[in-house]
This record gives C-alpha cells, structure tokens and sequence, in this order.
C-alpha cells in the first residue's frame, strides 16, 4: 500500500469526496446517521461544513478545519462514527463501508470556491436522480445561505461552470 501524504495548511478550505465501498447505495437511506456522526464530530472538533450533499454512493462537502485537527483526521472521524451506527443498524458486527482514502482538493480562491458549491448542489441532477437541485433533500441548498442564493430554476440544466473540471467522480 502507498504511503499517500496530503498537504494543508491550518485554516484551508478544501473540497472533499468519500465513496462507498463497492459504490453500495447506502448512504440517502442512512442520511440520518451520516448527519448525525457529522455534527458529533463537528461538536468535538472545531471545522465549518460549508456544504455538502449525500447521494446515494458518495458524499461531497466543503470543509475548513479551524483548529489543530486536519482534514484527513476529519474524514477518518466521520467515516469511522458513520460506519459503527451503520453496522448496528444492519446488524453487522465488521465490514468494510467506505472506500479508503478520499478525493480532495484545496479551495484557491472565492472563484474556486463558489464553482465547487455550486458543483455540489448541481450533483444530484448530474447522476439524475432529481430534475432539479431544490428538489434533493439531502443538500446544502436548502440552508439558509443559500437559499436565496439560487433562483428556483438554478441547475434545471447543466452549468457551464463545470465544463473541463475535475471534481473527483
């Protein structure tokens, strides 16, 4: 196994991608438990989710750590708390639910990081799950920031925002 190091520094704002292992559809049915160990580990540790959205094989979310911990600790935080309540509640006492590591990719700028916001909350008419982003419940842009944000008809069709651009599908 590769030695995979990642660079951030204190205070970075970075895009990031987990995937199931083997892709399994578990997540949207088990929104409730990803949501849950996301703001007990965010109760535990100082990081601002900027968005996010869970679809049913991976999950998308911005995070800035604002503390001693960083991303990958985050992450491994996360994965782990949303793996135990997932195996309780399907009875299961092992097994692997996340893929290892993660896709990430460090915010450079307002730009970069408006056009990956808005690559989240587009994401689930991407892999046509919904006709429209304001209609997947489980997305970022129902908060409150946002909602204002977006026009009703915002992502009924694809921005051209993301043409060329690596996302880490």
């Amino acid at each position: 196994m590769s030695n995979l190091r990642r660079f951030y520094s204190e205070g970075e704002t970075v895009f990031v991608t987990s995937v199931t292992y083997g892709r399994e559809p578990i997540l949207v049915q088990n929104a409730d438990l990803l949501i849950s160990s996301i703001e007990s580990i965010q109760n535990a540790n100082n990081f601002e989710l900027i968005a996010q959205v869970i679809l049913p094989d991976h999950w998308h979310c911005i995070i800035r750590p604002e503390g001693e911990v960083g991303v990958s600790s985050l992450l491994q935080r996360i994965k782990m708390s949303f793996g135990v309540k997932y195996r309780i509640r399907i009875g299961r006492r092992s097994g692997r639910v996340w893929q290892n590591r993660y896709w990430d990719h460090i915010i450079r700028d307002e730009n970069d990081l408006n056009r990956h916001i808005d690559y989240i909350h587009y994401n689930p008419v991407k892999h046509g799950l919904v006709d429209s982003p304001h209609n997947w419940e489980y997305s970022s842009i129902h908060w409150k920031q946002f909602i204002q944000m977006y026009p009703n008809d915002w992502g009924t069709k694809e921005p051209n925002t993301f043409a060329n651009a690596d996302f880490g599908e």
